[in-house]
């Protein structure tokens, strides 16, 4: 059994392993129209000109050789993400109760169509950022075909080093959806709260062309 077939049997419903195919792929990538708004708690108010500590990441292709985001050279974007769900994972109900929770996939995917108008714009490097370990970034990551790293932050190190805003969903510890645009160690601006969830890239990219003001 490969690792994909492991985890669709692990995240899949009893009732959704004796079933009929589902189109698991549109599952993801889509989201319902009538979701809660997220509104604006001023969580992320204290990240204008923030300086960026010492945090060392491991991305999706090269685990073992760190990320430190405080060194990024140039314009980086890192959008942060609360979790995807598993190839077979059907949606519970209640993760669409969560205002901002649903639609990770589709936000990642909006940074990936979008990738070469952001190089154009002077953007060199992007990151999504979450909570969830490497193994299960790097099968997304695989799966929807992104052509930039994840970065894990299962120790919780960046969440709590910048003060992100978080919620909890099954024991586990969660960043809301934001984005920042850091630069020289610094965030230069940042987007909080982001709904719906692929809008973010399109607010990033005005930003760009209006000379980042």
């Amino acid at each position: 059994m490969s690792s994909n077939e492991r985890l669709n049997d692990i995240y899949r419903p009893q009732a959704q392993k004796n079933s009929s195919r589902v189109d698991y792929f549109k599952l993801h990538t889509t989201f319902p129209t009538d979701l809660p708004r997220p509104v604006d708690d001023g969580a992320c108010n204290h990240l204008t000109n923030f300086a960026i500590p010492s945090i060392r990441l491991p991305p999706t292709s090269a685990p073992d050789n760190p990320v430190d985001i405080s060194k990024l050279e140039g314009l980086s974007i890192l959008f942060c993400y609360p979790r995807t769900g598993a190839p077979d994972e059907v949606v519970p109900p209640e993760w669409n109760t969560i205002p901002g929770a649903r639609g990770c996939t589709p936000q990642a995917c909006s940074f990936r169509d979008n990738l070469p108008e952001l190089k154009q714009y002077g953007v060199k490097n992007i990151f999504g950022i979450s909570t969830q370990d490497t193994p299960y970034q790097q099968e997304v990551r695989e799966r929807v075909r992104l052509p930039y790293d994840l970065l894990s932050d299962e120790k919780l190190a960046f969440m709590e080093g910048l003060n992100l805003p978080w919620f909890e969903y099954k024991g586990k510890k969660l960043i809301k959806r934001l984005c920042l645009a850091t630069e020289d160690g610094k965030v230069v601006k940042w987007w909080y709260p982001i709904f719906p969830p692929d809008s973010n890239v399109h607010e990033v990219l005005e930003w760009l062309k209006k000379g980042r003001r």
